[in-house]
């Protein structure tokens, strides 16, 4: 089914070839990057070459920085995509002299880390590139192939297993749980151990297990520091690492400079529910467990985050709460509108928190339920 799924940024990115541009596209190991580029490649007539950069003898091809080379290597080719394009050395300089020597030149680089293709490609590609994330799939791209009666069956199961393109391949509750386990101990944190020389990754799981149990609530550095037996700087580079290889993000506390606003604490969220299970190892369906609340919480919010970023909305997002305990999930900012948003899987009623709409009388206050969660994510 994984092909069947039309992905979103398809018809974006294949609007931007013959621009010369570098094409960035970042997510997650095994969110369906290397499909999705054949995918544009089986599509296009432009003729292209594909090289995959964890194969040492592309590396070496890319070493020589010459134009020359590098128009032995490319020959007619108008579209060059670099699958893993993060593992090349200097990737960023290569990028540049190749966008710059050839204007008729389209590159696609992929890369399963923002933390080390970003960073080597952060200046030389100043105003040369386009950047893109690819998530697991979203709500917003299966709204395509389902109906109403099909999203509202799968519902439970996208909470429990989340939607990792290969899952859609898979039919039993068996083999799902059996995928997303080996995803989480062979994959997901390959670019941190390889990268970022951290030799045993027993800290990391156990700093993802913490922040799996803390999903929607306010998450202590101090706390995190003290149970893991790490410093406080050490739980930050962490938690920075595990945002670059976009397995959780982090939401701030939203503030008007208010004396009863907390704006100091931060939220973890996850990008996948399934990855969330995974890592406390509990797939359990609804009705055998009692975090209803946060699988609801996280799945909303990860699917809000998909939407609009493949929109191209200009958002921002936070979460609200006082010092005596009066508190919204979910603040969305954009063009100075605020939307704040409490997430209730039932369809609970709920107030609007006094202090909050005494501040901010212009803000908008939605409670997201079974019932109207189509409207919000997809």
């Amino acid at each position: 089914m994984e092909d069947q799924i039309p992905r979103y940024l398809s018809s974006v990115i294949k609007s931007k070839i013959g621009k010369n541009k570098v094409i960035l596209l970042f997510g997650t190991r095994r969110a369906g990057k290397t499909w999705f580029i054949e995918n544009i490649l089986r599509e296009t007539t432009i003729e292209h070459l594909f090289l995959n950069g964890e194969d040492q003898d592309v590396q070496a091809l890319l070493a020589s920085r010459t134009a020359a080379n590098y128009k032995r290597i490319l020959g007619e080719a108008k579209l060059l995509v670099i699958d893993e394009a993060q593992v090349i050395p200097e990737i960023g300089k290569i990028l540049k002299l190749l966008i710059d020597s050839f204007k008729d030149l389209t590159i696609i680089a992929s890369g399963s880390s923002a933390f080390d293709l970003s960073n080597q490609t952060g200046e030389p590609l100043t105003g040369r590139s386009l950047t893109y994330y690819l998530y697991p799939i979203a709500q917003l791209e299966l709204t395509t192939i389902e109906n109403g009666l099909q999203t509202a069956q799968n519902l439970e199961e996208r909470l429990i297993f989340g939607s990792y393109p290969e899952l859609f391949q898979l039919n039993t509750i068996a083999e799902k749980t059996t995928y997303l386990t080996e995803l989480v101990k062979s994959y997901l944190l390959k670019d941190i151990l390889m990268y970022e020389n951290i030799q045993n990754s027993t800290k990391l799981f156990d700093l993802l297990k913490l922040i799996a149990l803390q999903v929607g609530s306010e998450v202590s550095i101090d706390e995190l520091s003290r149970n893991l037996g790490l410093s406080k700087n050490t739980v930050d580079r962490y938690l920075d690492l595990l945002s670059k290889v976009f397995i959780i993000y982090k939401v701030g506390g939203y503030s008007n400079n208010l004396r009863k606003e907390i704006t100091k604490s931060s939220k973890w969220y996850f990008y996948d529910n399934g990855i969330r299970n995974a890592i406390i190892n509990d797939f359990r369906l609804l009705a055998l467990r009692n975090d209803h609340g946060i699988l609801w919480e996280n799945y909303c919010f990860s699917e809000r985050i998909k939407k609009t970023s493949y929109q191209e909305e200009n958002t921002r997002n936070y979460f609200w709460r006082t010092y005596d305990q009066q508190e919204i999930d979910f603040i969305e900012v954009k063009d100075e509108q605020i939307n704040a948003v409490d997430f209730k899987l039932a369809n609970q009623k709920k107030k609007i928190p006094g202090f909050f709409a005494k501040n901010y009388p212009n803000a908008n206050f939605t409670i997201v339920n079974k019932e109207n969660y189509l409207d919000f994510i997809s």
